[in-house]
């Protein structure tokens, strides 16, 4: 009974270890800065691992565009039973008579007598080993430049990505940012209410104000509860998005433990404004594919000079009337041949002229679509400084808006307090703050945006 018992309480305390061990990881907190979430995200993006997987897959393409040039060796083991033995026709006096006389075979005394031979034996087996080695061959070489080409565009594809992602993860780590710095300040515009509802309840209680004082107070608190609970909403969906975006398992908790100020300054905006910018990616991705589309011409051009190839055979073979012997080493025979073979394009129905006459439309197109990254490029710098400039000044007054409201805030409620001033000035003053800090959160997020934008068309992202 004893050892019953300090079984059960093994398994306790196991299963006690085992439980604790599974609250902890619920209660993991991943702590994130921007450079966290900016690395994470180029790891575990789905598209970001697409793209590499994408280079993989080009250098794959390389290998075997440059296995066509080396030698192509093959076997082949064939094994044959003859039901009915191929026939050979012969006129009668090559032997075994077919209509005729009764006389025996191969005598028959009518010009019109056919002898019948069979042509195989009931059983055949070979074994054989082909060589291919091309020597020439236009579209080889060409293929083999257009694979290292096809390189490079997916190279420039994952940068792209990589841009992409990079920017989606600032929007997300950013939004994120701003609702908890916008939680802070409505928490601490809570708690100031609460203050002021407690005053405003003893000065009732004293019979200094009036019951609708008190009332106004609390329909300001409330409102003000309500738009915390909106922005925690906010936060957690904004989370959501963050961890969806830098490919982070959902049931992961994290946490942003950087401030706006760690990462933001007007000065730094400003500074921005003088680049001029540097490469595009876009352009190096529209260059490749002209590049390719001038390959894929000349590799229809090629097509006009002839292929020259050598090939090689050997061969043994062997037959026999009864199964057990056709493996007897006295039955096998050899056979062997090279040569080599040209292929000599004569007409083909204008089919490749046609096929050049696309690819030089296609130089074109490709042509006149960089013409037009290019002019997009400097209207996208344009748009995005224009767009900062006004973003900026938005946050200059957005920010001294902020700062009088608070100010205002706090005088209104130190007249209220003094018995020089109303309750309603003081709850008017308050909704004129939170007004403020929302349009200033509006504002710092709109520059933000504004910033990710500019490095973007700038390309440095």
């Amino acid at each position: 009974m004893k050892t019953t018992i300090k079984q059960k309480s093994g398994i306790l305390t196991l299963l006690m270890a085992v439980f604790a061990v599974f609250a902890t990881q619920a209660q993991q907190v991943v702590e994130l800065t921007l450079e966290e979430s900016l690395k994470y995200a180029l790891e575990n993006n789905v598209d970001a691992k697409n793209a590499q997987l994408e280079v993989l897959i080009s250098k794959g393409i390389i290998g075997e565009n440059r296995a066509a040039g080396l030698p192509q060796i093959t076997g082949n083991l064939e094994f044959t039973k003859n039901l009915q033995p191929p026939l050979l026709i012969l006129p009668a006096e090559a032997g075994g008579v077919i209509g005729g006389d009764d006389g025996p075979p191969g005598q028959g005394s009518s010009p019109g007598d056919i002898t019948v031979i069979p042509f195989a034996v009931n059983y055949q087996s070979s074994l054989s080993i082909n060589l291919e080695q091309m020597i020439f061959n236009g579209s080889y070489f060409v293929g083999l430049k257009a694979a290292k080409t096809l390189k490079s565009l997916t190279e420039y594809d994952k940068e792209k990505t990589e841009i992409d992602v990079i920017e989606a993860t600032k929007k997300a780590f950013f939004t994120v940012l701003i609702n908890k710095e916008r939680k802070v300040l409505v928490s601490a515009n809570l708690d100031r209410v609460k203050v002021l509802l407690q005053e405003t309840e003893a000065l009732y209680n004293e019979g200094f104000v009036e019951k609708l004082d008190v009332s106004r107070v609390k329909v300001q608190l409330n409102n003000i509860q309500t738009e915390l609970d909106r922005i925690e909403a906010a936060e957690e969906i904004s989370k959501q998005l963050l961890k969806l975006q830098i490919g982070m398992p959902l049931q992961l908790d994290i946490e942003v433990n950087q401030k706006i100020l760690d990462i933001h300054s007007v000065d730094e905006l400003e500074t921005l404004l003088g680049n001029n910018g540097y490469r595009r990616v876009e352009i190096d991705q529209i260059k490749t594919n002209l590049d390719l589309t001038k390959l894929d011409m000349k590799n229809n051009q090629v097509q006009y000079i002839p292929n020259i190839s050598a090939f090689g055979t050997f061969q043994r073979v062997t037959g026999a009337q009864a199964f057990n012997t056709i493996l007897d080493t006295d039955r096998w025979f050899s056979t062997s041949f090279v040569g080599l073979r040209m292929n000599i394009p004569i007409f083909d129905g204008l089919n490749k002229s046609y096929r050049v006459q696309q690819n030089r439309v296609q130089i074109r197109q490709l042509e006149n679509q960089q013409y037009f990254i290019e002019e997009n490029i400097e209207l996208e710098i344009f748009q995005a400084k224009t767009t900062l400039q006004n973003a900026i000044k938005t946050l200059n007054v957005q920010s001294e808006n902020r700062e009088l409201a608070l100010e205002v805030f706090e005088m209104t409620k130190i007249k209220y307090q003094e018995g020089v001033g109303s309750n309603l000035e003081v709850v008017e003053a308050d909704s004129a703050l939170k007004e403020a800090e929302t349009n200033y959160f509006s504002a710092l997020y709109d520059a933000l945006i504004a910033k990710v934008e500019l490095e973007k068309a700038l390309g440095i992202l």
